[in-house]
């Protein structure tokens, strides 16, 4: 019998399976349109086109979009906040900035819970957790039967310094419950113990009003591969990095926000640290957006500062990823001042471009690599053919045209505009966060990803670009390369001057126990638990963290106090020696270890390899005769220059004139791109 692994990832325009043969380490792909009104249909539609038996399956891990899409659409079940008394307003007064601070008539979007049903108690704990004021139980009770009445699905229950003394916001739980005992409830003090009520407030908030969507999706999928003879935990990708099951997804559903883009991180790293390259930049490029990661010494870039809409922050950690609309799908269009656009606007699934057949009349980057040669005449292994003829008429009318431009010529403008708007995506996660791109290997994939990846690398003077061996569900195997993790953290706000370290070890065995709990909860063995130690720091008067590494066992506070100036200076170009250091959080990444499969190797042989065709393909304003060769023929050590062109079933790689490409044991492709 055959032990696969399968890993899902739903992306816009589709659904890729990935299917993992545990003993040889073999994989094999599977793509399917996505299914936005219910992406289980294409997940179920990929498992049974695969021929996937989900009886000899022993891991199934999934990237969804589903709390994305939902907070997105706002297509969310009617949910209620209760609040401190004289504190409901938090989440909608917010920081008082704006996205576009000239913008006046640009407002930010209204808080997930309406004004209507936020309600108040009356209790009041002070900022060292003292209680002032007792929790008013008869209001509480009052608060419970109207939430009842209103039929909410959800409650966030978010009271004032709860982030030191929960104890109010646990008992108006155990209120709550006792009157609605199947309402998804969320509570600030285990959401984010952490001070800043409204980073904790909004956080919480957007736990709650997805749980209901999340639970629901987590539970009929669950059933569903069950039905098929699935008996291990589904795993779900968080934007941490890592994989929870579904006891955990009831309490935490806001870390599934983003999840589908942290599975292309997690795969860009670990193929940029298998080819040698400790700093890698992921660059996944779909059909409708492009993500951008970072990986600096071996380890993914991780962020607190993120949101799905502006104003609303999820402080779960999350893995950095720049997403912007770039990608095959993305129409051009001429602005106001007469510029030629690209993007964000996009086709979408369907109809697509032009060149699909499907209807759309307007220029995209598909239709551009169509008509100047780059991509063929089909898709994903002929299932989807292209009409060159519907690329010419959608290139000349919306660009040629307009522009006074030759065909060919209209269409590298496009490809020019969107290349520079993923360069500039790249140097905000690099240039920006003090890296330097020269210093990094482009790890190129998605759809489209290795049509523009060598052109991206040459603006950016970036020296290598990695092609994975399936570039289209790269994302997908990322979910099979995760471990199953959570993060934890409690505040500590102290100098660190006069922090003893008997009192940080004090605070980490409370959230240590915590991890190991969580972790047994979901059945990870001792031997396989790990525990990382953080302790954030910033220079006193700053309100900006910055988090360094902390030992299993601290003996001193100083070395800490050393990692954080060269850890600042490393972020923001100086350090502050003479200026006084304060601890402002403590933090524990829990993982359970995860036995992974290994991608096989094979021997390399350095040799030409021969092309299946040649066809004209158009580069800076020329027609050259190009090689084209089938991806699925070529071995370990091919070495072949540019101009190239390399297609299979799920994507193809362009190769520019001047660049030298080989392919290692891995079957990466390797392209050195020349300045």
């Amino acid at each position: 019998m055959t032990k696969t692994r399968v890993a899902v990832d739903v992306g816009g325009t589709f659904t890729d399976v990935c299917i993992m043969d545990e003993d040889t380490g073999q994989i094999r792909i599977e793509k399917t349109p996505s299914t936005p009104d219910d992406p289980m249909r294409a997940i179920m539609t990929g498992i049974s086109d695969a021929g996937i038996d989900l009886g000899d399956v022993t891991m199934f891990s999934h990237g969804t979009t589903v709390a994305t899409n939902a907070l997105i659409t706002r297509k969310l079940p009617r949910a209620a906040m209760v609040c401190t008394e004289g504190f409901r307003d938090v989440v909608e007064i917010r920081r008082s900035n704006k996205e576009d601070l000239w913008d006046t008539y640009k407002d930010v979007a209204k808080p997930y819970i309406p004004r209507r049903d936020r309600l108040t108690v009356k209790e009041r704990i002070d900022a060292a957790g003292k209680v002032i004021t007792e929790l008013d139980e008869a209001e509480a009770r009052r608060v419970a039967r109207i939430l009842k009445k209103r039929d909410v699905k959800a409650i966030a229950v978010c009271f004032i310094n709860s982030y030191v003394n929960g104890d109010h916001e646990v008992r108006m739980r155990d209120i709550l419950r006792a009157e609605m005992p199947d309402v998804h409830i969320s509570i600030s003090s285990q959401i984010m113990p952490e001070i800043f009520e409204h980073e904790r407030f909004s956080t919480t908030m957007v736990n709650a009003v997805v749980s209901p969507v999340v639970v629901d999706y987590v539970s009929r999928l669950g059933d569903k591969l069950a039905e098929g003879g699935y008996t291990r935990d589904l795993l779900l990708l968080h934007t941490g990095g890592g994989v929870m099951t579904p006891a955990s997804v009831k309490d935490f559903a806001a870390r599934l926000a983003g999840s589908g883009i942290a599975a292309g991180a997690l795969a860009s790293r670990f193929i940029g640290n298998l080819c040698g390259y400790e700093n890698s930049i992921g660059f996944d490029m779909g059909g409708t957006s492009t993500d951008v990661s970072l990986c600096f010494q071996g380890n993914s870039t991780v962020t607190k500062d993120w949101y799905i809409e502006y104003g609303y922050p999820i402080r779960f950690p999350s893995i950095e990823v720049l997403t912007i609309g770039a990608g095959g799908g993305s129409l051009a269009w001429k602005d106001e001042g007469g510029s030629l656009r690209n993007g964000p606007q996009s086709a979408g699934a369907f109809p697509g471009p032009a060149c699909y057949s499907n209807g759309n009349e307007v220029a995209t980057n598909s239709d551009a690599n169509v008509v100047l040669g780059r991509l063929g005449h089909s898709l994903a292994g002929g299932d989807i053919t292209l009409d060159a003829g519907l690329a010419e008429k959608a290139i000349r009318e919306t660009v040629a045209t307009p522009f006074d431009m030759e065909l060919h010529e209209a269409a590298e403008a496009v490809i020019d505009v969107a290349n520079a708007n993923m360069a500039n995506a790249v140097r905000l996660l690099s240039i920006s966060r003090g890296h330097d791109p020269r210093d990094f290997a482009l790890v190129a994939f998605g759809g489209a990803g290795a049509l523009h990846g060598a052109a991206v690398a040459k603006e950016l003077s970036i020296p290598v670009v990695i092609v994975p061996p399936n570039p289209g569900v790269t994302s997908a195997m990322g979910c099979l390369l995760v471990d199953i993790q959570h993060d934890f953290s409690d505040s500590f706000m102290a100098d660190a001057s006069q922090t003893a370290p008997e009192d940080l070890e004090a605070a980490f065995a409370r959230i240590e126990k915590e991890a190991v709990d969580r972790l047994r909860h979901e059945d990870v063995a001792p031997e396989n638990t790990v525990l990382q130690r953080t302790v954030e720091m910033m220079y006193q008067g700053q309100w900006r963290s910055l988090a360094v590494s902390a030992p299993a066992t601290i003996t001193s506070t100083e070395d800490l106090v050393r990692g954080f100036h060269d850890e600042h200076e490393r972020e923001y170009n100086f350090r502050r020696e003479d200026a006084p250091v304060s601890i402002f959080r403590v933090g524990v990444k829990a993982t359970g270890v995860v036995q992974k499969a290994e991608l096989p190797s094979f021997e390399v042989t350095p040799h030409a390899p021969d092309p299946a065709s040649q066809r004209d393909v158009w580069f800076k304003g020329k027609s050259c005769r190009t090689d084209v060769y089938d991806r699925a023929t070529m071995k370990a050590g091919a070495e072949f220059t540019g101009p190239a062109i390399v297609e299979q079933v799920d994507s193809t790689v362009v190769v520019p004139p001047g660049a030298t490409a080989k392919i290692d044991q891995y079957m990466n492709i390797l392209i050195r791109v020349k300045d």
